[in-house]
């Protein structure tokens, strides 16, 4: 297998987050002008939506106002409210693991598929394995770039991808997370078809982001990748199997794009902080952008 396999020993699970070193988080804390902090996540709660295969998120009340109006005691005046809540770990905007997606009998780095099961989820490779990352965030705004949010199944290739990030005035470099701003989540949010026949990056731009080493892949849109009638999902396998590079999914993009315009640079601070759902193939996360 070609990639990173191996690249950082036969034990790896954190992939391309690796390539996000010392040095390459005090290089993204110099980005950091005003201090100002915009989050890219979507809000999680029971109205999120997700495709039809994955259970919706529920929130279950396990102590609120109306045990008080039934009688509930209240030493000392104190009174609480708790909850639980209960999501898919891909709902929302979220961190695919590198248990998320692969080809053949192994996953990313030679693990094997037999690890994941049922009763104990991933044996390798789970979300607990993506560590938190604080590195340069890089925004390839293809609305921007075409004048509005791209239509369903458009393709976003090398040549695209080279053209935002040249007219960025930037190189991509490693350790870098690249978020590609497609409109798909400003145009069909909340829209019947956002699950399907998505605009995004295609098998051959995966593989020129891979190469440039970079640590993570983000859009925002469902899969980050170009549905249309090609079947499966090549730039998952290409990205999470051959290079360990997690994907970020369903990012909020919008109000960044519009800061980074005014401000006339496409590089932030990026903070990454999954949950570390042990054995779960991927984790919520909310991605903060610091100006």
């Amino acid at each position: 297998m070609t990639g990173n396999w191996g690249r950082w020993g036969a034990d790896d699970e954190a992939g391309a987050l690796n390539l996000v070193t010392p040095e390459v988080t005090r290089r993204a804390l110099g980005l950091v002008r005003s201090g100002r902090t915009l989050s890219l996540a979507q809000p999680l709660g029971p109205a999120t939506p997700g495709p039809p295969h994955r259970h919706p998120p529920a929130r279950f009340m396990d102590r609120d106002a109306g045990d008080y109006a039934l009688g509930a005691r209240t030493p000392g005046g104190f009174r609480f409210a708790e909850d639980t809540v209960q999501f898919a770990t891909h709902s929302g905007t979220h961190l695919d693991a590198l248990a998320h997606a692969w080809s053949g009998e192994e996953l990313y780095n030679g693990h094997p598929q037999s690890g994941t099961r049922s009763t104990r989820g991933a044996g390798r490779l789970g979300a607990d394995k993506l560590v938190p990352v604080l590195t340069r965030g890089v925004l390839v705004d293809v609305v921007a770039a075409t004048g509005g949010p791209l239509p369903p199944s458009a393709p976003v290739g090398v040549v695209e991808l080279e053209r935002g990030i040249r007219e960025s005035g930037v190189t991509v470099e490693p350790g870098d997370a690249v978020l590609v701003r497609t409109g798909w989540i400003e145009s069909h949010g909340d829209a019947a078809d956002y699950f399907a026949d998505e605009p995004g990056i295609t098998e051959d731009a995966a593989r020129w982001l891979a190469e440039r080493d970079v640590a993570a892949v983000g859009a925002d849109n469902y899969a980050v990748e170009q549905q249309s009638a090609t079947p499966g999902f090549p730039a998952h396998l290409v990205l999470l199997h051959q290079h360990g590079v997690p994907l970020v999914e369903n990012v909020v993009l919008a109000e960044l794009a519009g800061a980074l315009a005014a401000e006339d640079r496409s590089t932030f601070l990026l903070v990454l902080a999954p949950i570390p759902l042990v054995g779960s193939t991927g984790s919520p996360v909310a991605p903060v952008a610091v100006l």
